[in-house]
């Protein structure tokens, strides 16, 4: 397993996550009361509070430009989607989380990554619930995954890496604080990754292929362009350009002791290869050549998703290991209420923000959340032991006068550590 492997995974996922929501925020009609600023709840207002202070248009901003300026429907719509588009790249990029994000550890589990873009996805007004949410992951692993199974060498996976920042820096091209974060972030992946061998890009390949193992969503795109098998399983290609610096295969070459080549023979191939005119550019600009990593939702057309039968069946032999204890989740509820920090929210209360609906209907979502197996749903649960500061205070002094000075355990939880950041965002 390769400890370099983390932010290329976050990053390429982040950048197809992006791609998603900008296509579905631009297809579905935004209702005109959530571009006022007057009409937010205290919580969108406190959502609003995560945009750079450098970006030029957050979302906060863009409903005071709105009220001054005389804009047509559709323009106002684009520029709402450009104010969440960068709320959410703003948090993406935050200079500390991404510090944390390049220290050398290993992967984190499935679920506290599940976590982690579940709190990037909601950094804005935008609202998710958990059928859209796990869809948009759904097609985020998907599409990763067909792109690191496609790279012609392992290497190759950081020109992915840049196809996602490259289109990321064009949601942003009006915002130059953003764009500064952005090509920091370039910077780090070229420090980071310019330096490593092959056999270590090789190991970060499997490292990525392994943690997308037993994933066999079916995605409508793939399936119409056949890449894609009703299994779930893609269809690898067997023609097109060969890696850059290999040949095209049909030669064999026979040399002696002393290297001198004596004879040569011909074979035919199944496939049509041909030899790249130029590799791509690993800099901070340049023609990355390599087209896995663009936006494949830049076409218009719906995108769905279904568990094939693969999955499903290892989602039921999985539940025991992944469905949480009931009683452990009591437990933990318990110590919460006790330490006086534990919100209780009304069921009947109605998040006010702007809620992004990934499927064509509202039926259709209400569906896919009652057939998704909720083993697979990554559902996450949250204590936050943060309420009421009197009594936090009063038990701080306690802890403190208790003097204890062994050091506290490692979390045993990977993932802890960068959501408890992205938190504090």
């Amino acid at each position: 397993m390769s400890v370099r492997t983390l932010p290329l995974l976050f990053l390429n996922l982040g950048g197809e996550m992006l791609y998603i929501l900008d296509q579905r925020l631009r297809a579905q009609s935004i209702p005109g009361e959530k571009a006022r600023k007057d009409e937010w709840t205290d919580v969108d207002r406190k959502r609003g509070k995560h945009s750079c202070q450098s970006s030029q248009l957050s979302v906060s901003k863009f409903s005071v430009w709105n009220k001054s300026c005389a804009v047509s429907e559709a323009k106002t719509q684009r520029l709402f989607v450009f104010a969440v588009m960068n709320d959410i790249i703003t948090t993406m990029f935050n200079k500390k989380f991404m510090e944390e994000l390049f220290k050398p550890q290993e992967l984190y589990s499935k679920k506290a990554l599940r976590t982690v873009y579940d709190r990037l996805a909601h950094a804005s007004i935008m609202r998710l619930n958990q059928a859209s949410m796990d869809k948009l992951y759904d097609l985020m692993t998907m599409a990763f995954k067909y792109q690191v199974l496609l790279c012609p060498r392992p290497r190759d996976i950081l020109l992915v890496t840049f196809n996602h920042l490259d289109a990321i820096k064009d949601f942003i091209y009006d915002s130059p604080g953003i764009m500064n974060q952005v090509d920091e972030t370039f910077r780090q992946l070229i420090d980071t990754y310019s330096c490593l061998s092959d056999g270590e890009f090789q190991l970060i390949r499997q490292t990525l292929l392994i943690f997308f193992q037993d994933m066999h969503i079916r995605v409508s795109i793939f399936l119409k362009d056949k890449v894609q098998n009703s299994n779930g399983r893609f269809v690898l290609p067997i023609s097109g350009p060969v890696p850059w610096g290999t040949e095209v295969p049909g030669l064999i070459r026979m040399f002696n002791h002393e290297g001198d080549e004596v004879k040569r023979t011909e074979f035919t191939t199944p496939g049509n290869y041909v030899t790249p005119q130029r590799e791509g550019s690993f800099g901070l600009y340049g023609d990355r050549v390599l087209k896995l990593g663009t936006n494949m939702y830049s076409i218009s057309r719906p995108v769905e998703t279904h568990m094939s039968g693969s999955s499903k069946n290892l989602a039921s032999h999985a539940k025991e290991n992944i469905v949480p204890n009931p009683l452990a989740k009591e437990e933990l509820n318990f110590l919460a209420r006790l330490l006086g920090g534990l919100e209780i929210k009304n069921p009947s209360g109605s998040d006010t923000g702007f809620r992004l609906n990934l499927f064509t209907t509202d039926e259709e979502e209400e569906h896919a959340a009652l057939t998704r197996p909720e083993e697979l749903s990554y559902k996450v649960i949250n204590i936050e032991a943060t309420q009421e500061p009197g009594r936090r205070e009063e038990l701080s002094c306690i802890l403190g006068e208790l003097e204890v000075e062994e050091p506290r355990p490692a979390s045993s939880e990977k993932g802890e550590d960068l959501l408890a950041l992205m938190d504090a965002l």
